[in-house]
């Protein structure tokens, strides 16, 4: 069952018969908004970038995006830039797949972030989501939905922390301007 997240809120990331995690797959997914125009509807190609920033502390280790697929580690990948999106089709256009039995013992926490990278606002974007999925059973454990569109081009999503032998997600929901993850990256430290 898919827990909606709020900006702020928390959820363990434990299954549902006991145990941990052992992999998920942060999913990006998003539409170009239609525009009226003088010729009627349109839209303009909008490029989303997925990242994930690993920290220890409030001191980045890593930061895996479209240009640094694989972390040093090994135990995060992005799958791929989608530079269009999904014209609405509700699946997942960029995916970063996280290995947490792999994820060394002194990182604490990855930071899920999204950037425009080509400059358009989120409100030239619709049905923009982050989820969270559980890769051995493909179940959406949790969902952030991008919502109120605004000036802002990057979104703080979400984060994972290290409890004990498991793992929390929380969704902070944070608008933020920027192309890239170098852009944004200042505006993570006070969510950590």
């Amino acid at each position: 069952m898919s827990v909606n997240l709020s900006k702020g809120q928390a959820v363990s990331l434990q299954k549902s018969g006991g145990g941990t995690l052992t992999a998920v797959r942060m999913g990006l997914g998003w539409k170009a908004a239609q525009r009226r125009g003088l010729f009627g509807s349109r839209t303009r190609e909008v490029d989303l970038d997925a990242s994930a920033v690993l920290f220890t502390g409030k001191e980045v280790v890593d930061v895996v995006w479209f240009r640094h697929l694989v972390s040093v580690d090994e135990s995060v990948r992005h799958t791929g830039d989608n530079l269009v999106g999904g014209a609405g089709r509700g699946g997942d256009d960029e995916s970063i797949m996280v290995d947490l039995q792999r994820v060394p013992a002194h990182i604490d926490q990855i930071v899920f972030t999204v950037n425009s990278f080509s400059g358009q606002t989120f409100a030239e974007v619709e049905n923009a989501f982050c989820r969270l999925v559980d890769v051995s059973t493909s179940q959406e454990l949790a969902r952030y939905t991008l919502t109120g569109g605004g000036s802002a081009t990057a979104q703080i999503m979400a984060k994972v922390t290290r409890q004990g032998d498991g793992w929390s997600m929380q969704a902070i929901g944070e608008p933020g301007h920027g192309r890239t993850i170098q852009d944004l990256a200042p505006a993570i430290v006070p969510h950590l």
